[in-house]
């Protein structure tokens, strides 16, 4: 029960937080959306319309800063790392007008993935749980993506011509909250009298459906994955509804799931050419992970897995993924029950086995880091980076050793490297003010703490922040000039909103 009244409390409070923000950046059916600065791309579809073009992106930059605010998001380097990887094999098969995409990483369980204009998708970490394939995965990123490219989320909102601003807000919101929650309470309580109407939008209609499903089918047979894991999927979910009788799967909610579509997808599925395609083993790592993650106790992920070894099928000689994935879990439950020892046995065996695997060597290094033995952890790490420079979970493992080793300047270099390479990962601004202010560089401190505070709609302690930084550098300096040119963007962006 009191689940519940968490999960009621948390809605109410996301749809309440992204009406003010979509109602202050004046989301109406004749002016353009307000600016904050982000250079988040305009994607998908011809034509202009109420929802098109810089408004877009003006939506997709206020979901994203409802979503840091308010939604719990995963920022394990591996499952964000693999998650772009994945996504980034479908977009050049994606008919995408800009395949410049912003990932959102949900901190929930339930299956669930999102698009929304702005180039932003979002994914449940549970997406990982119920999706045993990786076929089957993507099929979901796949159909997300075609309805992106055919502008269907837009085109609804296009067709309200004329819908208050209150109702567009209330329509983002909810699309938002399905990403997040269990529940569309927050809907009706933001929309008053209009949620019937607001709840009839958040559907896709049938036909976009439809026209999702073969976009999809033909994005994962153009990228070289299996068309037939899209079926596979949907079969998943309607076993899942029938699993939680009343209550709607949240993904099923907004895409609408019937037999009749199902059959359609599995005969369009077996009109592809029937090929063998094998999983990529890091899917299964990173489920493994993510089964850990979501499990009740590490305890009881370390006899889940440890039963999954005895199973018959998996007792055979061969170290197939299945049996690799499985003892990866275990090694990762045994680093959150605190049994370094067996864990760091576990990975060096799987590293003999898979010499120079990236994922095994991260999570061996944040073992040995976890049991304090910081120069090991350290010597692994730059092995590591040397042999792949730049690599994103790497390098931010190899910080956090540093941060944990009081070392603020090296921390400092990595996390900026990272916060550049992404700066839409509030995460690492936040931490590299802090690393920054363990080297005493109290300049780099304000100048990180402002990007952060921007990221999360903040633009008046971003402003303040980039004043502090200016104050204490030298008229004249490359860096002051570099801090006064952040400061007029802000600065330009936060009278829009003012003026707006």
């Amino acid at each position: 029960m009191n689940s519940l009244n968490g999960h009621l409390r948390f809605n109410t409070l996301l749809c309440a937080l992204l009406a003010l923000t979509l109602m202050t950046m004046g989301v109406t059916t004749g002016a353009a959306a307000q600016s904050q600065g982000s250079t988040l791309p305009t994607i998908g579809g011809t034509g202009g319309g109420l929802i098109a073009g810089q408004q877009e992106a003006d939506i997709g930059r206020q979901v994203l800063v409802s979503l840091r605010r308010s939604a719990p998001q995963i920022t394990d380097p591996l499952v964000y790392d693999y998650l772009g990887a994945i996504l980034y094999r479908l977009v050049p098969s994606a008919p995408l007008q800009n395949r410049d995409l912003t990932l959102a990483l949900i901190d929930d369980p339930a299956i669930n993935a999102f698009a929304v204009p702005g180039g932003i998708v979002g994914v449940n970490g549970g997406l990982f749980l119920f999706a045993r394939t990786e076929q089957q995965f993507a099929s979901v990123l796949a159909h997300e993506l075609a309805h992106l490219s055919q502008r269907h989320f837009a085109r609804r909102l296009e067709q309200q011509q004329t819908s208050t601003p209150l109702t567009i807000a209330g329509l983002i919101a909810g699309i938002v909250l399905t990403a997040v929650t269990q529940s569309d309470i927050g809907i009706a309580a933001i929309a008053g009298t209009q949620a019937l109407a607001i709840q009839n939008m958040l559907e896709y209609s049938r036909a976009n459906e439809q026209e999702a499903d073969r976009v999809g089918l033909d994005i994962l047979a153009n990228a070289g994955l299996d068309p037939r894991g899209m079926p596979e999927m949907f079969e998943i979910m309607t076993r899942q509804n029938r699993l939680q009788g009343n209550r709607v799967p949240e993904y099923l909610s907004t895409h609408p799931l019937t037999q009749s579509r199902v059959a359609d997808t599995q005969n369009r599925a077996e009109q592809y050419p029937l090929v063998r395609i094998e999983d990529s083993p890091e899917y299964h790592l990173i489920r493994a992970r993510l089964q850990v993650h979501y499990a009740a106790s590490a305890a009881a992920a370390i006899d889940s897995f440890q039963a999954a070894l005895t199973e018959p099928k998996n007792a055979g000689p061969n170290d197939n993924t299945n049996i690799t994935a499985i003892r990866y879990g275990l090694a990762v439950a045994y680093i959150e029950d605190g049994q370094y020892a067996e864990a760091e046995t576990l990975l060096n065996q799987l590293l003999l086995a898979n010499p120079g695997r990236i994922t095994f060597q991260v999570t061996l290094a944040q073992s040995l880091i976890a049991a304090k033995r910081l120069t090991e952890a350290r010597a692994l790490l730059v092995r590591a980076l040397a042999r792949n420079p730049g690599n994103y979970p790497i390098t931010h493992t190899l910080a956090q050793l540093e941060l944990a080793s009081d070392n603020g300047a090296a921390a400092a270099e990595l996390l900026s490297q990272l916060a550049r390479s992404k700066p839409q990962q509030e995460h690492l601004w936040f931490q590299l003010a802090e690393a920054e202010g363990m080297a005493r560089n109290i300049v780099g401190v304000h100048r990180a703490r402002a990007e952060y505070d921007a990221l999360m709609g903040d633009l008046e302690s971003a402003q303040r922040q980039l004043r502090q930084a200016q104050e204490k550098l030298t008229a004249g300096s490359p860096m002051r000039q570099i801090v006064t040119e952040r400061l007029s963007a802000i600065t330009a962006d936060l009278n829009v909103r003012r003026n707006g």
